[in-house]
């Protein structure tokens, strides 16, 4: 039986006391611990209970998807606000009033009580027996749901409150103390590795279960980020925003990294078999592959629990709560950079797929009655189509009624990630790329090329700083909308550099609809690997023509761009169109010149496929300029508010320690850049009732 067809049961199994308010705790269950831990049934029902803590919308289910996903050149949410705010995460904005801090450190907290109640019931109890592999697996499982919860508040937040002891046992006025994130990454990691050795390998478990691959996976995870940079405070200052830094031992957190990502490589149950795209529509359809790409996914249920392809995907507007089709209401919110598609090396299918144009919305016909259609996305964002409702087959779609929780799981570990993780560590142990590391990119990269594109490859080889591009620009490819973006360039202490192209690109654009510039154009071009007469920043296609169509037989599948010319996408004829989607049901849209031309499309891009010139139709894109103010709109200015942000005197400043500096009028060197304050505060209402044993640094 699957997990998430289970998963629910067990939120009413495992016994917890009344929690006291720091963690808010609620007590779930009626059952005494000794009736729970007494029963082998009971106790892996037990265990379903700490997932179900794993799920909830809070933490993994929404918040750990979309709201702490913070803005990058991948991932993106914005803003039109010139204020500071309580809670605008993504674009490094907020304080410890916002509520989704709260919630998060709330719901992660209860994961962890749920675990360590359990893992310390579990090893308590007289069925406890390390012969017993079933019941050491349990006790496995647990624990790496804890390093989860424990590993992403470190990153989220720095030094954190840190026990493996339950804390309801301690009494409604005990205190969790801080502990430095050097001492919580390396207890997890140590307890992880003792774990691992009692662990079930994939082969004989679900992705829907952590398995011993996924411990190895998480321990290298783990290690890499730990031997990486992060902001540290100046806790004699406490306005200051901190100094990135790593730790004097980092090679032995990358050895670490390396090691365990290679136990994963050796073990030969995972592989990159299904193409990229497949991966994601079979989440979609709710098809769980054990072998392949997928490591652990986050196992929701239907209707229940998971936003997972609601806040991806295609919008699609509902009337009086119900859509047209039987897919549902999405929001479609977790967007993606509108610049992204254009740092995509050529040929590369992800492009196409990642990147969304269009979204649905019903309009009324002539007799009066609802019907759905499909609009092209002009906007300062696009979709970001990996998952989607709309994806599913008429078969399993939800209902048209249905709204946010779809059940589709999350990818929180892919094979992918760990070659890149193993590609990445032996590149920065051994001074230089090992012939390893080299077939590990060359995986994930050949999987998006018809081609294999060995020239990326090869060019990769020609130094470690070359193949550490190398590999970071895979992970961008490879991992949107996946929490990995913002994570790798903190790791690697390039996050302030690439805010201040991902910022100028949206002002740059908005300056030249203007009817000006900023003078760093150039930068940008060369900067994302174009030369500087032929850049896009300089280039980019401001009317875009398209096809609204509907194909009922397996030809309809969503965007796909098929290359004419240089620059310039046309559609081809219908016996190179493939069926992608298992959806056929949904109008799609053909886009003409979504890259660089703007001419309108020639004579034989057309008339193929069947298609009259009056068919065609256009927008307008990225009119961003303010004709009034001769500057770009709101919306270019502060999307990264809390590190860089222009005024509407053309001003461009950048937030060094919470005082805003004058951009410089010619780009700035890495190492003169501020630090970007992605760490976030802990909650006011979580210092409140740690009767000041916690206090907020970094500016806050």
């Amino acid at each position: 039986m699957k997990i998430k067809n289970i998963l629910l049961t067990g939120i009413a199994t495992l016994s917890l006391v009344s929690c006291n308010d720091f963690l808010d705790v609620d007590a779930p269950s009626a059952y005494t611990e000794e009736f729970v831990f007494s029963q082998k049934n009971e106790v892996e029902r037990a265990l379903n209970g700490v997932y179900a803590q794993a799920i909830v919308d809070d933490l993994y289910g929404s918040a750990y998807q979309s709201t702490f996903i913070l803005n990058s050149d991948v991932d993106m949410q914005i803003s039109s606000n010139n204020a500071h705010a309580h809670n605008t995460y993504a674009r490094l904005d907020c304080d410890d009033q916002g509520g989704e801090i709260y919630k998060f450190w709330t719901a992660a907290y209860n994961l962890i009580e749920y675990a360590n109640k359990f893992i310390r019931s579990a090893e308590a109890s007289a069925l406890y027996d390390t012969t017993d592999k079933e019941y050491m697996q349990w006790i496995g499982e647990a624990k790496c749901l804890r390093a989860m919860a424990y590993h992403d508040l470190v990153v989220m937040f720095g030094d954190v409150p840190f026990t493996f002891e339950p804390a309801t046992e301690k009494g409604t006025d005990f205190v969790i103390p801080i502990a430095d994130r050097e001492t919580v990454q390396s207890t997890i990691i140590d307890d992880l590795k003792k774990a691992a050795l009692t662990m079930s390998s994939s082969n004989s478990t679900t992705v829907e279960r952590c398995s011993k691959e996924f411990a190895h996976a998480l321990i290298a995870r783990i290690a890499l980020t730990a031997g990486g940079y992060s902001l540290r405070p100046d806790k004699n200052d406490s306005k200051s925003y901190g100094t990135m830094q790593r730790p004097d031992n980092y090679r032995e957190f990358y050895k670490t990294a390396m090691d365990y990502a290679d136990s994963v490589i050796v073990a030969g149950t995972h592989k990159l078999s299904a193409s990229y795209q497949n991966v994601f529509v079979n989440e979609c359809n709710y098809q769980v592959e054990n072998n392949d790409d997928p490591i652990f996914e986050l196992p929701f249920a239907k209707k229940s629990t998971g936003y997972t392809g609601y806040s991806q995907g295609p919008s699609y507007s509902a009337n009086e709560g119900k859509t047209v089709g039987p897919w549902g209401e999405t929001k479609g919110n977790a967007c993606l950079n509108a610049f992204y598609r254009f740092l995509f090396r050529e040929k590369d299918k992800r492009r196409e797929f990642v990147n969304g144009l269009w979204y649905y919305s019903y309009y009324t016909t002539s007799d009066g009655t609802l019907a759905d259609s499909v609009y092209i996305r002009n906007d300062y964002t696009v979709h970001n189509n990996k998952w989607s409702k709309l994806w599913t087959s008429e078969g399993v779609a939800l209902g048209s009624e249905t709204g946010t929780h779809t059940g589709i799981n999350y990818p929180y570990m892919r094979y992918a990630d760990v070659l890149l993780m193993y590609a990445e560590a032996a590149n920065e142990l051994n001074g230089a790329p090992t012939e390893k590391a080299v077939n590990c990119l060359a995986q994930v990269h050949s999987r998006a090329f018809d081609d294999g594109d060995a020239e990326f490859i090869s060019q990769a080889q020609s130094s470690k700083d070359d193949f550490q591009k190398a590999v970071l620009d895979e992970r961008k490819w490879e991992f949107a909308g996946e929490n990995s973006r913002w994570r790798d360039l903190v790791r690697t202490n390039t996050y302030a550099e690439e805010l201040v192209y991902s910022f100028l690109r949206y002002y740059s654009v908005g300056m030249q609809n203007a009817g000006s510039a900023t003078g760093f154009e150039d930068d940008i071009n060369i900067h994302d690997g174009y030369t500087t007469d032929a850049g896009y920043i300089d280039n980019l296609p401001e009317r875009i023509y398209y096809h609204a169509y509907k194909i009922e037989e397996a030809n309809a599948y969503g965007l796909r761009m098929y290359k004419a010319q240089l620059y310039g996408y046309h559609i081809d004829d219908a016996s190179n169109v493939a069926s992608k989607y298992p959806n056929q049901s949904l109008k799609s849209l053909r886009v003409y010149n979504a890259y660089k031309s703007a001419s309108q499309p020639v004579t034989s891009a057309i008339t193929r496929g069947g298609f009259s010139a009056s068919s065609w139709n256009y927008a307008d894109f990225y009119q961003w300029g303010n004709n009034d103010s001769g500057t770009p709109k709101d919306q270019c200015k502060y999307s990264f508010y809390g590190f860089m942000r222009s005024d509407d005197g053309g001003n461009l400043w950048l937030v060094r320690n919470g005082v805003l500096s004058l951009f410089p009028s010619s780009m700035p060197a890495a190492n003169d850049l501020p630090v970007v304050r992605y760490i976030l505060p802990y909650p006011n209402l979580a210092i409140q009732r740690s009767a000041g044993a916690y206090k907020n640094y970094y500016g806050y």
